[in-house]
């Protein structure tokens, strides 16, 4: 193959035949490119025995056209590799960030950002990564805040499986992400450019790489020539932005890589736009309109509407219209306005089982049958883009129309046909929804209120006190888990794009998730609540130094009860009176306090402060946001009452670990 190196470079040393001549042949790609006009003279290769005694070969200055092979070393003007033809394909596509992990099978894309950066082409960034989980999540963050996929590059299986769960959460958030993988080289003895040269690449050789995220991704591919590597590329975007969106996957061994094809198939991104947005039929926005409009006891239930900005504001003139409650239910982001009269609340159980008609919009479990059902009268419509959740095995909800929909546009067609003003039924109804609304948040303040005036560390008031400092642009990125309610309902975000979730229940999310969110908002200040156990998944070594390098400052309040309180509650709600409960023993407590401030600190030179009482919250959460908004990251642990205190128990002796083998079913 054809070393390429810097522009103008000549053929050098003595030549004997054609072939001879190309493998000497030092000529980057734009030395035959450079020139406009697509025009080469040989007098650039007149060196190193170049001649005319070469036949076939003019031994004068020669014309040629753009794209033809040099008369010289047969290298086109245009020759490029898989490699440089994935990151060209991705730079036109929009992508503008790559987080990568780089391995052995990737030295065909290094080279292609390579030889970019030295010709001056804008392609995308390279965010490094010290862990795929966190480069995924950072990815899944950017994308949550602007719409827009980005590139995440792994290396082979064992990058692949520790992407982990962050390509479950990719998946259930419905978030855009190209992920790219190489496959080990599939030759042995240096019969290509890109065979195997390490035991590694023996090791990494799997049955099917592919299976190991082929549960949560939309598409999965593997380029098997550079002849169609930008098409692949081009197709494999265009998938993960149709909705519903989500993670696509694309492998290629590393031969495959390094190919080289002299005049590529150049693909305008413009022909792969992802699918249009679709409305509803109009006979069932007929339909939904009818219900909702002659409706006593309406209810509206979303959980991601928001994700279009567009989407609250004719949310909320709908709602007022029709004088219909609007219930956000597990919040990923800002759907409707917190201080509105018609905001009932974020637990639709409260108010199904009387409602007359649900509207159950860009929700994906608007609630569930164990706690409580809505009543066998009532009408329900689905609206989502997925409105069969066609991704999750057992699912189900009792409808009687199931809309597969823009959530954005159905709420304009319902707008259209309403009144400019809403008639005295709708104007009842909006009056008992608004008093239900001011019981409820007056029950939320009475909360907080109880704590702060027994000087407690709770979710609550952590989350009542942050509130107070943070302005109407900032950006709430909640992972708190079994707090997160608690968090979302006493720090309250109005504007839309001013709160973030992660829909999948991987935890550590958060970790990566705020970096992307501060890299698609640098201008924002970005605070990070998370409990402790989650902080251990976000694989802190990773996130510090990220965003050290990349200078991207987050606040990060670690909600600390000692261990995990999901698995507490579960075991408590199904075995109320059972041993674990009497004896206080779940294996979920982590009484043993890391420094997660100083986690934080040696890996990014992180500002960090442990808080105790309640009366020294507002002053560490005040140094940390002015440490952040000065470019530091800063990490707020709130030590809480620990859920558990149960006792550890003693690494097992040698004796203690002969007796349990010698008699497994535990008897004396």
């Amino acid at each position: 193959m054809v070393a390429l190196t810097r522009a103008g470079a000549r053929c050098g040393g003595p030549a004997r035949s054609r072939s001879d001549v190309r493998q000497q042949c030092d000529v980057l790609r734009d030395g035959h490119e450079g020139d406009p006009h697509g025009w080469l003279e040989a007098e650039r290769h007149r060196l190193g025995g170049i001649t005319p005694r070469h036949r076939g070969v003019p031994a004068v200055p020669q014309r040629r056209r753009a794209g033809a092979a040099c008369p010289w070393c047969g290298v086109s003007g245009a020759e490029r590799s898989a490699g440089q033809l994935i990151v060209d394909a991705l730079r036109e596509a929009g992508v503008t960030h790559l987080f990568a992990n780089f391995g052995s099978d990737h030295p065909a894309i290094i080279e292609a950002l390579a030889a970019d950066r030295e010709s001056g082409i804008d392609s995308p960034v390279v965010i490094l990564c010290p862990h795929e989980y966190t480069a995924l999540s950072a990815a899944h963050g950017y994308a949550a805040v602007t719409g827009k996929p980005q590139a995440v590059f792994v290396h082979t299986d064992v990058g692949t499986a520790n992407l982990g769960g962050a390509v479950h959460n990719a998946a259930r958030s419905r978030v855009p992400v190209f992920v790219f993988a190489g496959l080990t080289p599939y030759t042995l003895e240096g019969e290509l450019p890109g065979s195997r040269n390490s035991f590694v690449n023996h090791l990494q050789d799997v049955p099917d790489q592919h299976g190991i995220v082929r549960p949560y991704v939309k598409w999965s591919y593997d380029i098997r020539t550079a002849v169609n590597a930008a098409q692949i590329v081009h197709r494999s975007l265009q998938i993960a932005r149709s909705a519903p969106a989500g993670p696509v996957y694309v492998t290629a061994a590393r031969e495959v890589l390094a190919e080289r094809v002299s005049e590529p198939r150049r693909e305008v991104a413009a022909q792969w736009r992802p699918v249009e947005p679709s409305p509803a039929p109009p006979d069932a926005v007929d339909d939904l309109f009818e219900a909702l409009s002659g409706a006593e006891r309406p209810v509206i239930i979303t959980t991601y509407l928001g994700r279009s900005h567009a989407a609250v504001g004719a949310l909320v003139r709908v709602a007022e219209r029709l004088g219909v409650a609007v219930v956000e239910h597990n919040a990923e982001v800002v759907n409707f306005p917190r201080d509105h009269p018609l905001h009932a609340g974020d637990d639709p159980h409260r108010l199904i089982a009387d409602a007359d008609v649900i509207l159950a919009i860009d929700t994906d479990v608007p609630w569930v049958d164990a706690i409580r059902a809505p009543g066998k009268e009532a009408s329900v419509f689905v609206v989502n883009e997925d409105p069969l959740q066609e991704s999750l095995p057992l699912w189900y909800v009792r409808a009687g129309r199931f809309i597969r929909a823009d959530g954005a546009l159905v709420l304009e067609q319902l707008e259209e046909r309403c009144a400019p003003t809403r008639d005295a039924r709708a104007a009842h109804r909006a009056q008992a929804a608004a008093e239900d609304g001011v019981a409820v948040r007056r029950a939320w303040a009475g909360e907080v209120e109880a704590d702060v005036r027994a000087g407690r560390l709770t979710p609550a008031s952590v989350s009542a006190t942050l509130s107070g400092l943070l302005d109407d642009d900032t950006i709430v990125v909640n992972e708190a888990i079994s707090a997160a309610p608690t968090v979302w309902k006493h720090l309250p975000r109005r504007r839309p794009g001013t709160l973030y979730g992660n829909r999948g229940t991987s935890l550590g999310w958060s970790g990566g998730g705020a970096l992307g969110v501060k890299l698609a908002a640098p201008e924002r200040t970005v605070v990070s609540i998370v409990g402790d156990g989650t902080f251990f998944f976000s694989v802190p070594s990773s996130t510090y130094w990220i965003a050290h390098r990349y200078g991207l400052p987050v606040l990060t309040v670690v909600l600390d009860n000692g261990g995990w309180n999901a698995t507490k509650r579960n075991v408590e709600r199904i075995h109320p009176d059972g041993v674990a409960v009497r004896s206080d023993r779940y294996w979920v407590n982590l009484q043993q306090s890391a420094d997660f401030g100083g986690i934080a600190a040696a890996a990014g030179e992180a500002w960090s402060a442990i808080v105790s009482d309640l009366g020294a919250l507002e002053g560490a959460l005040r140094a940390g946001l002015e440490q952040v908004r000065a470019g530091t990251s800063a990490v707020v642990t709130v030590r809480m009452d620990p859920i558990s205190r149960q006792p550890d128990e003693p690494v097992p002796t040698e004796d203690r670990a002969r007796r349990i083998h010698s008699n497994p079913e535990g008897h004396r």
